[in-house]
């Protein structure tokens, strides 16, 4: 029952997410100062329910699976009583760790604020943006992966490209305002920075 309201609820984050990066909208319609703040509050609605409903398909019951190597190495954790296969764990703590630094590599570059609400006063080319323009989409993503192995949680890896889908949607809507409000600034950043495969070489975008 949890997995499958933690589906239906982070599929209903998408829209509630999608009308908080309308700013223009919002603003025409309420005004200002009380748009930017419905954008706000949407967005931080948007933002945490996504995400918990994404702890909720980790956590919940379902089939545990294992990759068919070494079958036999096992780490039993003694709480959940859950074996973990080594190679599960060989596997899924690098990405564990990759997908984690980019999503906090992405806070820290365009402030916690702005992540939450989905608000930036300026196009962020610096830092981990100058090589991917999603670098916390691209973390969950990462992450959801080593988390799905680490728990070796069967129904979070059947449903991993509704997840990926999901984070392209909320990816493409973003951008397709930003572009609205920024124009061909942002179109240029586009050309330059790839979307969600970051770029290891080559020349960054400046601020």
């Amino acid at each position: 029952m949890l997995f499958l309201v933690s589906v239906l609820g982070m599929m209903a984050a998408v829209p509630i997410h999608f009308l908080s990066v309308e700013h223009s909208k919002l603003e025409e319609r309420y005004g200002q100062e009380k748009g930017r703040t419905a954008g706000n509050i949407l967005g931080m609605i948007s933002g945490w329910s996504f995400f918990s409903f994404w702890v909720g398909i980790w956590i919940s019951s379902q089939p545990r699976f294992s990759i068919p190597v070494l079958p036999e190495f096992v780490v039993i954790i003694s709480i959940s009583g859950l074996a973990i296969p080594v190679v599960h764990i060989v596997l899924g703590l690098p990405l564990l760790f990759v997908g984690a630094w980019f999503g906090i590599a992405g806070v820290k570059e365009i402030t916690l604020k702005a992540s939450e609400t989905h608000r930036s006063e300026i196009i962020i080319k610096t830092g981990v943006y100058s090589n991917v323009r999603h670098p916390q989409y691209l973390g969950g993503i990462v992450s959801h992966l080593g988390v799905t192995l680490l728990l070796c949680a069967w129904y979070a890896l059947l449903v991993t490209p509704l997840i990926v889908s999901l984070n392209y949607a909320v990816s493409w809507k973003e951008e397709r305002e930003l572009a609205r409000e920024y124009g061909n600034e942002y179109r240029e950043y586009q050309r330059s920075v790839p979307m969600m495969v970051p770029r290891i070489r080559g020349h960054k975008a400046g601020r």
